[in-house]
């Protein structure tokens, strides 16, 4: 006779949840770093057209490398989008929705803008381009490539309020420390500058660091010490009988 599986036996526990978690953020800042610093900003020269052109044209696979990474940042970055939504879900249910609702808007708008950083690659002569002279297409591409930049920095504002607002809810979670939440919520402020480009590009590299440093302390504290089981059931036990969430 078969006995019956619980669902709490088949339920990933909040612990492995939060290292999946951690996992899953460290591959998209790892795919990430990879792609932008040691591809794109390799080939990628926005002064000079010509020279990025033939930089593509040279390196067409490390090219494509460079887009695929950007697709598993992208993979990776929504998982642990909804996997951050499940754990931070019985703090407020409506907030963390609303935050993995801001950021799954964002990664919509940072894939549109690979599309751009993928555009240079058909931009070749061919019957459909024959009205375009080479300079012509060197200029386009340049142009796309810059649409791709500006995407992504669009998309950044929307990873600004999601991390706001789940630095908010780490804070009041009690399973998670607050200084944790602390330093979310400064790094989404710094994302949020972006709301006026010309002073989110001024301040990137201090802005990036200090998300730098936040994401690894995120990711080595759910690693190494991880969530606390017994406060986050309390807190869903709370959650589960309340009707205002």
């Amino acid at each position: 006779m078969t006995t019956p599986t619980s669902s709490h036996d088949t339920e990933i526990s909040p612990r492995s949840k939060g290292r999946l978690f951690a996992l899953f953020y460290l591959m998209t800042i790892v795919t990430g770093v990879f792609a932008q610093g040691f591809i794109s900003e390799r080939l990628i020269d926005h002064n000079d057209a010509a020279r990025t052109v033939a930089n593509i044209a040279a390196n067409g696979t490390l090219y494509r490398f460079g887009f695929t990474l950007f697709m598993v940042e992208m993979v990776s970055q929504i998982v642990m989008t909804l996997l951050f939504y499940d754990l931070l879900k019985p703090v407020n249910r409506s907030v963390a929705r609303t935050a993995a609702v801001i950021a799954l808007t964002g990664c919509g708008i940072k894939v549109l803008a690979r599309l751009f950083y993928y555009a240079p690659l058909l931009l070749t002569p061919s019957v459909a381009l024959s009205g375009f002279g080479e300079a012509q297409l060197q200029a386009l591409s340049i142009a796309l490539l810059r649409l791709n930049d500006q995407c992504a920095a669009i998309a950044l504002v929307f990873f600004g309020f999601e991390s706001l607002l789940n630095g908010w809810l780490v804070v009041k979670s009690g399973f998670l420390p607050r200084w944790l939440g602390a330093v979310s919520m400064l790094g989404g402020l710094g994302w949020m500058t972006f709301l006026w480009p010309p002073l989110g590009s001024r301040l990137f590299m201090v802005i990036a660091l200090v998300a730098l440093v936040g994401s690894a302390l995120t990711i080595g504290w759910l690693l190494v010490k991880g969530i606390d089981e017994q406060r986050w059931r309390e807190k869903a036990r709370v959650s589960a009988s309340s009707i205002w969430r």
